[in-house]
C-alpha cells in the first residue's frame, strides 16, 4: 500500500516474492547492483515509510541475506537492527551493528550486507540539517559527521526519546504538516548533537564571493576523496583553467590541487587506522583503496605529514 503526495509519505509493502522484495527495496534507496537470495527461514519481507521530504521513518523486515551498494544520497541516516545480522562499508572500514544500538551511515557509498533482519532507521535531509546547523551558530560552509564515534551516553539518551517523540507524531495521521515540520527539524537537531561534526576549516579569503568556484572545488575534494579525481575534472568542476585553478590553490591554500587531495586523503587513512582493528586492518590496503599503489611512498608521505609511519598509527 502506497499513499505518497507532495507533503507526506506513506509506503507500506509487504510479500513473500523475492524478486520483489529486493526490486522494491534497490528502488527506494537507489541501490547499485543488489542482490538477494534465500536463507534457511522461510522468505518474507516489509517495507515501511512515513513522513515527509525532510524527514522519514523507514522500517525493514527482510527474511534473508540482502547485499549492494548504497549511493551517496540526500539523506543522512541513522539506523538500527533489532534481529539479525548486519555489516556497513564492507571491506573498507567494516562496522558490525549491534541489536538496538543506532548508527549512522557513512558520508559517502558504501557496499553492506544484511541477513534475515529488522531494521529502523530515520532520515533526514542534508540540506535541512545544514540549516539548522548554520541557525546553531555552526559553521556548515564544508562539514563531515564522523559516523564512526560512538556517542556518548547523554546524546544517546536525547536521541532515543526524540525518536520515540518523531514516531508518535509522524505515525499520527491526524497530525498537521506544520507539526510534521517541527519533527523533521527536531530531528536534524538530535542529530547534530549524536555525532561529532568534522569541520573542514576554510581560509578566510576562500569564503568570499569571488572565490566562490574554487571553494566548490575545495569542497569537492572533501565530499569526494574516495573517488578517481584527476585536476582536470577540478577545473572543468570550476569552470577555470588549469592554469587558473594552479594558481588559485596556490595564492589561498599554499599548494598544488593534487598535493591538497592527496592530504586528505592521507587525513581519511589515518581516521580510518586510528579506528580500525589491528588484527583485522591491512594497512596497504586501506592505502590502496584511498588511491595509494606504492606502500613505500605512502609510507614516506604519511609520516611526513604526521610524525609517524601508518602502522604505528594501526598499532596505536
Amino acid at each position: 500500500m502506497t499513499d505518497e503526495t507532495t507533503d507526506r509519505i506513506r509506503v507500506d509493502e509487504r510479500g513473500h516474492d523475492l524478486t520483489t522484495a529486493r526490486a522494491t527495496l534497490a528502488s527506494a534507496y537507489a541501490g547499485v547492483a543488489w542482490s538477494a537470495e534465500e536463507t534457511s527461514a522461510a522468505f518474507s519481507y516489509r517495507y515501511a515509510a512515513a513522513g515527509d521530504a525532510s524527514m522519514t521513518l523507514r522500517a525493514v523486515q527482510f527474511g534473508g541475506r540482502l547485499t549492494g551498494e548504497m549511493p551517496d544520497g540526500d539523506d543522512y541516516v541513522v539506523q538500527w537492527i533489532t534481529r539479525g545480522t548486519g555489516v556497513l562499508d564492507l571491506g573498507r572500514r567494516e562496522i558490525q551493528l549491534e541489536p538496538g544500538v543506532p548508527q549512522m551511515w557513512p558520508n559517502e557509498a558504501f557496499r553492506f550486507a544484511f541477513e534475515d533482519y529488522d531494521q529502523r532507521l530515520v532520515q533526514v535531509n542534508r540540506q535541512l540539517v545544514t540549516d539548522i546547523g548554520a541557525e546553531r551558530g555552526l559553521d556548515t560552509s564544508a562539514f563531515r559527521f564522523d559516523h564512526t564515534a560512538e556517542p556518548d551516553a547523554a546524546a544517546m539518551r536525547r536521541w532515543r526519546q526524540t525518536v520515540h517523540l518523531i514516531s508518535a507524531t509522524t505515525m499520527d495521521r491526524a497530525a498537521s504538516p506544520l507539526l510534521q515540520v517541527e519533527m523533521g527539524r527536531l530531528a536534524a537537531v538530535s542529530l547534530l548533537e549524536l555525532y561529532p561534526q568534522q569541520h573542514v576549516a576554510l581560509p578566510e579569503g576562500l569564503l568570499l564571493p569571488r572565490n566562490a568556484h574554487l571553494r566548490s572545488v575545495v569542497e569537492y575534494v572533501h565530499e569526494n576523496a574516495h573517488l578517481p579525481i584527476s585536476t582536470s575534472d577540478l577545473a572543468r568542476l570550476a569552470g577555470l583553467s588549469l592554469r587558473s585553478l594552479q594558481e588559485g590553490f596556490r595564492r589561498h591554500l599554499g599548494t598544488t590541487p593534487n598535493s591538497y587531495l592527496r592530504g586528505v586523503r592521507l587525513d581519511r587513512i589515518r581516521a580510518e587506522l586510528l579506528h580500525a582493528d589491528p588484527v583485522r586492518t591491512n594497512v596497504a590496503q586501506v592505502a590502496r583503496h584511498w588511491g595509494f599503489a606504492h606502500a613505500g611512498r605512502f609510507s614516506a608521505a604519511y609520516a611526513e605529514r604526521f610524525g609517524e609511519y601508518p602502522s604505528a598509527t594501526l598499532r596505536g
